[in-house]
């Protein structure tokens, strides 16, 4: 037997069956811990072939990266999103768009089915990101950026002047999960998938502030400003979950409310700051605007 050719064979199969591998381990891995139990054959043997199956995707990583980096050179597509700075930005607001618009309407409608102000306040909060969004997408979507910087500058503003009043809904939701002991609890299973989403939005929203001020767009960086909200408020709404669904009893009631209070209040802060801040550059910059069209 060739055992350096079966090595290589149980390392390095063929692409067609690490991507069979993949559904097939999430199912197993999933299915043991939720159904059959975390100690059972099933469960050790979906173990192992997680491990596995994570094991030969990590093999293929560089592969894979030759790869991405040669098809983003040659196909024409790949080229554009990369290059295309104001596509990526269209793209992302439009879809972040409809994406708060149908989940403020959802909560709204839960309102409505509960007759709870909770749902309310987040349904409100949502519809909120969605109509900046709205009216920053309208912009990018007609203009390039900088081509009209004193509307720009004023949308800008306008949206710090948004984020101001979205903070009251924000207060509503905090309110609802320190005094009322609102909060959400799901599978564990859930929470983790909820956790991973929220780490990376919150790292992509962050990464995305810095990046797209090199653009000098007021509405580039405004519309990442929104991103980054969003993350924070998920964060908070996360810290609820985790704490709902693996609380072991080792924190009391109290101590879990002064936790969600204090993260609570301290996105808010930061979200009040962005906001006074977008309102002070945005009117600064505004006046610097006028001055020089009077000058010139």
């Amino acid at each position: 037997m060739d055992w350096k050719k079966l090595g290589k064979a149980l390392l390095f199969p063929h692409i067609a069956i690490m991507i069979i591998l993949v559904p097939i381990s999430a199912v197993l891995l999933v299915g043991s811990m939720v159904f059959v139990g975390t100690e059972s054959v099933i469960a050790y043997i979906s173990y192992v072939l997680a491990a596995y199956t994570l094991t030969v995707w990590c093999f293929k990583i560089p592969y894979l990266i030759k790869f991405f980096k040669t098809f983003k050179d040659e196909n024409r597509y790949a080229r554009r999103w990369q290059d295309d700075t104001r596509l990526r930005v269209n793209v992302s607001l439009f879809g972040s768009l409809s994406w708060n618009a149908l989940y403020g309407i959802f909560q709204i409608w839960l309102g409505f089915y509960h007759h709870t102000f909770w749902f309310y306040s987040l349904g409100a909060y949502y519809i909120c990101l969605a109509i900046m969004r709205f009216f920053l997408a309208r912009h990018t979507t007609r203009y390039a950026p900088g081509e009209r910087m004193q509307t720009e500058l004023k949308k800008y503003r306008a949206c710090g002047i948004v984020f101001l009043v979205m903070n009251l809904a924000l207060a509503l939701i905090i309110f609802f999960m320190v005094y009322w002991n609102r909060t959400f609890e799901h599978h564990m299973i859930t929470a983790i998938a909820m956790a991973a989403y929220t780490f990376t939005a919150l790292t992509a929203a962050i990464v995305n502030v810095i990046k797209y001020r090199k653009y000098n767009s007021p509405v580039y960086s405004a519309s990442k400003a929104i991103s980054l909200a969003a993350a924070l408020v998920s964060m908070l709404t996360l810290e609820s979950t985790m704490l709902t669904t693996f609380g072991d009893g080792t924190m009391t009631a109290i101590e879990q409310k002064l936790m969600l209070g204090a993260t609570g209040g301290a996105i808010s802060v930061l979200i009040v700051a962005t906001a006074i801040y977008i309102i002070v550059v945005g009117t600064k910059k505004l006046k610097e605007l006028k001055t020089e069209v009077n000058n010139g």
